[in-house]
């Protein structure tokens, strides 16, 4: 059924957990006011704004105008990668306001940075040492209490998932993963019109990262049935409505498949498959000053075809290409490229053309990250959860440096 806007639509985002809820049907700040008054019961907002909607469009005095004086404070602007700094910036002045419910108006670093600051304000803590008890001891401490309305502009998806990660400010170019309880955000709001506004590298970027959930949980060696069906469906909505929504930006019915995709993509993340060394690398290249989503384009195909190398899943990827070519968009796509000789083409390829085909950068130096930083790239990947679960575990920095060869330029 195509997208329209003028009836509401309420609804858990999952079938197995209530939180959070998504909303569509109305304009992002029509749902968010009606929503807050009357499905949160939420009377002081704190908005997290994104710094280009809030110069670039009247998306902020709106979604302000719509919320009138339920608002208490507004942070415009935060940067890429969700630093630590910025991070306790906002819970120092949301504390003193004593909100209810924060909103977030942006991408993914916003997302996330909430996320962690609700959880702050739950056990009043507003220092750097507060957030190190929470990192490393977050079990101990009190759930959030304040509720978290996203409205996302991106593909990210981290609006749907218990956990953030905050680049530290020490100068180690390492992002701190923090595992949050399952309480927020509590409602999504779902607005394709809105997201037309997104850069479109950033969206189809983002819509690469979702993807990269869908891809590293059907080739994981300890995956179950139903990651592997919830990442099958993410798959074969996302990719070709990240085609269709290249090549007409406008298209809001493409947008909003994305955006679903992106919750299916999120399902099987949660259904208990760990992830792999797409995840874990480009968690690290991150606070290098690469897009979220863009990690995902130039780390996915490398570790595909380095596992597949290496013997350690290739069971599992000819599978994910037997999926991916039920879609009659990536076989055009595919024969287009390839010819009749499909199958000599393995899953790192497939991955290759498809993000080839919208446009994504494939290689660090695309990004502008140059061989001096390998090295300390491949050291901070170690350090991450996910590096332990690729199909073959990576221990060694080597392993990493043979991936990021792969993709140097």
């Amino acid at each position: 059924m195509p997208f329209s806007y003028g009836i509401d639509h309420l609804e858990p985002a999952f079938n197995d957990r209530p939180i959070p809820y998504i909303t569509y049907g109305l304009h992002f700040d029509e749902a968010a006011a009606y929503h807050i008054e009357h499905t949160l019961n939420a009377k002081r907002v704190y908005i997290i704004a994104s710094n280009s909607l809030s110069k670039n469009t009247d998306a902020l005095k709106r979604l302000q105008h719509a919320l009138g004086d339920k608002v208490v404070g507004t942070r415009i602007g935060l940067a890429p990668h969700t630093h630590w700094n910025q991070v306790l910036e906002v819970a120092q002045d949301a504390a003193p306001k004593q909100p209810d419910c924060m909103v977030t108006l942006g991408a993914g670093s916003l997302t996330d940075a909430a996320k962690v600051i609700c959880w702050m304000l739950a056990n009043d803590m507003t220092t750097s040492d507060g957030m190190e008890e929470l990192a490393s001891h977050g079990k101990d401490f009190k759930e959030p209490v304040i509720r978290h309305v996203a409205i996302p502009t991106s593909l990210s998806g981290g609006e749907y998932q218990a956990l953030a990660g905050v680049t530290r400010d020490d100068g180690s170019d390492r992002k701190q993963l923090f595992p949050l309880p399952e309480r927020n955000p509590s409602l999504v709001v779902l607005d394709p019109e809105l997201t037309t506004t997104t850069p479109e590298r950033i969206w189809l970027s983002t819509g690469v990262r979702a993807v990269d959930h869908c891809v590293e949980t059907l080739c994981s060696l300890q995956s179950n049935d139903r990651g592997d069906a919830e990442a099958a469906k993410g798959l074969l909505r996302l990719v070709p409505a990240l085609i269709r929504t290249h090549k007409d930006p406008q298209d809001l019915d493409a947008r909003f498949e994305t955006m679903r995709g992106v919750i299916e993509a999120m399902s099987a993340v949660s259904s208990g498959v760990p992830l792999g060394a797409s995840h874990a690398i480009g968690h690290q290249l991150g606070p290098l000053g690469v897009g979220h989503g863009e990690t995902s384009c130039i780390m996915l195909p490398a570790v595909c075809k380095w596992n597949e190398k290496v013997g350690a899943n290739v069971e599992r990827q000819a599978y994910t290409k037997k999926v991916l070519l039920r879609s009659p968009v990536v076989k055009d796509l595919l024969q287009a490229k390839y010819g009749n000789s499909l199958d000599k083409v393995d899953l790192g390829d497939i991955l290759d053309a498809i993000f080839r085909e919208i446009g994504m950068p494939r290689t660090l130096k695309d990004v502008g990250v140059g061989r001096d930083k390998l090295d300390g790239l491949a050291t901070n990947s170690l350090t991450d959860h996910w590096i332990q679960t690729n199909a073959k575990p990576i221990t060694e920095k080597e392993q990493v440096m043979e991936i990021l060869e792969m993709v140097v330029e």
